[in-house]
């Protein structure tokens, strides 16, 4: 079966997070927190950068099981990471956890045993930050993305499948960008065909769709396009789908529309979760 490979120092995959930094992102996100949709994509992304590097701790050593990297795409298409990280494009994971650009002190609710919750202090790295401006050229980043992949496929051709994550909250500007999508899908390593995955960001208060299994049901052309873009999720992934309370089928691919908060965290989440059995 595809996507058993091992993970491992030796043998790493690769998540690439394709984000758009387009004026629009600058909106309100849908469900009347009242954040901004580029705030929220930053402040998910940053906390899911920590979650990877967490899985990779072992013992006072971070594994470089993972390479990682984040393209904006707005008035300009280029490397996001900041800090000591500027304009690497992929960045195995151990270096990232010793370059964020800052660490912050964050409040968190926690349970406290008794049925109630308490604040706990935890501190939370940023390695990157929100922008808005331009327009929204999905298909150059898209491009720049199999430029990406294709490199490090040539290093690690029997890797565990790559995935690209890309986060938008509106339409290409620079024309369609199913046929650069299916391109993307086309690169494979030994064990199995890389990753695309889609996640609308809302200004809508309306009810996301998450991991849907046909077009048929998706409001608008726009949705439907993004649906063929995306990816079949794998075993693992539907595992956790699942196991997050979702519906889910074999047909399900890697996509939400109208995201809300919640919606995008768990879809960032899921999106990225392998079966514990292939980290070595």
């Amino acid at each position: 079966m595809p996507y058993t490979a091992e993970i491992s120092r030796s043998n790493p995959t690769c998540f690439l997070f394709l984000v758009d930094q387009s004026k629009s992102m600058l909106g309100p996100i849908g469900g009347g927190l009242g954040n901004k949709k580029a705030d929220v994509v930053a402040d998910s992304l940053n906390r899911l950068l920590y979650t990877l590097v967490l899985r990779c701790v072992w013992g006072q050593t971070v594994l470089d099981r993972f390479h990682v990297g984040v393209i904006g795409y707005g008035r300009q298409v280029r490397p996001a990471l900041g800090g000591g990280l500027a304009e690497r494009v992929l960045v195995p994971i151990g270096e990232l956890a010793r370059n964020p650009l800052r660490v912050e002190q964050r409040a968190n609710l926690v349970d406290d045993g008794r049925g109630g919750q308490v604040e706990q202090i935890v501190r939370s790295p940023v390695w990157f930050e929100a922008a808005g401006d331009g327009k929204t050229p999905m298909c150059k980043a898209l491009e720049q993305a199999i430029q990406i992949v294709s490199g490090f496929l040539l290093e690690h051709p029997a890797c565990y499948p790559p995935l690209v994550v890309n986060l938008s909250d509106g339409e290409a500007t620079d024309g369609n960008p199913e046929e650069t999508a299916k391109n993307l899908g086309e690169l494979a390593s030994e064990d199995g065909a890389v990753l695309l995955f889609n996640g609308h960001i809302s200004s809508s208060a309306s009810q996301a769709i998450e991991f849907p299994d046909a077009e048929s049901g998706l409001p608008d052309d726009y949705a439907r396009r993004l649906f063929r873009m995306s990816s079949l999720l794998p075993p693992a992934m539907l595992q956790s789908a699942r196991q997050a309370g979702l519906t889910v089928t074999a047909d399900s691919r890697g996509f939400v529309f109208n995201a809300d908060l919640a919606s995008v965290v768990r879809f960032l989440d899921i999106g990225t979760r392998v079966d514990p059995k292939n980290l070595r």
